[in-house]
């Protein structure tokens, strides 16, 4: 079930993203690396350049002044790390363009957040397929809308008034992710809530966690569920040395 926005379609399956997920250290970097060359067929001849081009900097400065035993073991060092970080970001913006354009992609960015998050997924919905998600961790209470900006804006009201029965003086965000006027691109969400002020302490979040799952459900979305298993795959991380 998706939603689109005359985009081209993903980049990469919600099922592929989990083969991924799910596979060893070595098999998730190859297949990253054809995902990523799928996605954007640029993008690794850029990231070996600018490997290459490191070292290569490196060694000629190194046979240059003489000192090519200590300068080419660092210039092969920063080579595969200024490797490493490019593909990263490569692979990043393969993994948002999986799940762009898709209901419940918003959970997803939301699953993936480092920190003490509890994340409860369409909370609220609508006929028309617009949903609210929540997440509660030290900034407060994190309402996201996926959805029609102008459709969005009423559920997103009732859901908040909904919340603040039982929060009481907790901040309560709201934010709605799409590419139209007023929204939040689906890259941007998990560092737009990560910057977020710390204004609990972990007790008082575990008490507002407590609170909430008192509160009685409100709007069901309609059948066909949120997917829960649209996740971002998870990409090795290169071990310091």
């Amino acid at each position: 079930m998706s939603r689109r926005s005359g985009s081209a379609g993903p980049a990469i399956s919600t099922q592929t993203a989990e083969e991924i997920a799910n596979a060893g250290r070595l098999k998730q970097i190859r297949m990253m690396a054809g995902l990523v060359r799928q996605s954007n067929p640029r993008a690794l001849p850029i990231v070996l350049a600018a490997g290459l081009g490191t070292i290569a900097v490196f060694v000629i400065i190194g046979l240059l002044t003489h000192l090519a035993p200590l300068l080419i073991p660092l210039g092969v060092l920063l080579g595969v790390l200024v490797a490493m970080i490019l593909f990263g970001r490569f692979a990043q913006a393969a993994q948002y363009a999986a799940i762009e354009g898709q209901l419940g992609a918003a959970a997803a960015i939301l699953e993936n957040m480092r920190g003490n998050w509890t994340v409860t997924p369409a909370v609220a919905a609508n006929r028309n397929m617009d949903v609210v998600h929540r997440a509660v961790g030290r900034s407060g209470v994190v309402l996201v809308g996926e959805g029609a900006p102008a459709r969005l804006a009423s559920l997103l009201a009732a859901e908040k008034k909904r919340v603040a029965r039982v929060a009481y003086e907790v901040p309560i965000f709201e934010f709605q992710v799409g590419n139209e006027e007023g929204q939040i691109p689906l890259r941007k969400l998990q560092r737009k809530i990560m910057r977020l002020p710390r204004n609990l302490k972990p007790g008082a979040v575990s008490d507002l966690n407590h609170r909430l799952k008192a509160l009685q459900p409100s709007l069901q979305a309609p059948k066909g569920p949120i997917p829960r298993n649209v996740r971002q795959p998870k990409m090795p991380k290169p071990k310091a040395r």
